[in-house]
C-alpha cells in the first residue's frame, strides 16, 4: 500500500516507480526527474522535490543536506503569460 503513495501528484509518479529508477541506477533528483518528469508538472517540484530528497536520504544514509538538489532555470518563480506579453511589447516598442 505504501508503494502506492503518490510522490509528484503532477506528473502521477508513485513511491513505487520511484523506486524502481532508483534501482535501474538514477542517483539524483536531476536524473529521476529526467527519466520520471516528477518535478516537471505546474508545481515544477515545490512538493514532489522534498519527498523525493527523503527517499534518497533514507536510500543512501546521508543527510537531507548532503542530497544534491535539482538545477533551476528562469523563470525560477511561476510567471503570468499576460506578463511576458507586457514585456514584449515593451521591448518592441524600445522600453526595457
Amino acid at each position: 500500500m505504501a508503494d502506492q503513495i503518490l510522490i509528484c501528484r503532477c506528473e502521477d509518479i508513485t513511491r513505487e516507480k520511484l523506486m524502481e529508477v532508483i534501482a535501474e541506477g538514477y542517483e539524483t533528483i536531476d536524473e529521476i526527474k529526467r527519466v520520471t518528469r516528477a518535478g516537471m508538472g505546474p508545481c515544477q517540484g515545490r512538493t514532489c522535490r522534498q519527498l523525493i530528497a527523503q527517499e534518497l536520504s533514507k536510500i543512501y544514509g546521508v543527510p537531507m543536506e548532503e542530497v544534491l538538489m535539482p538545477t533551476f532555470r528562469p523563470p525560477v518563480k511561476p510567471i503570468s503569460m499576460g506578463a511576458l506579453a507586457d514585456a514584449y511589447q515593451a521591448h518592441a516598442e524600445g522600453g526595457e
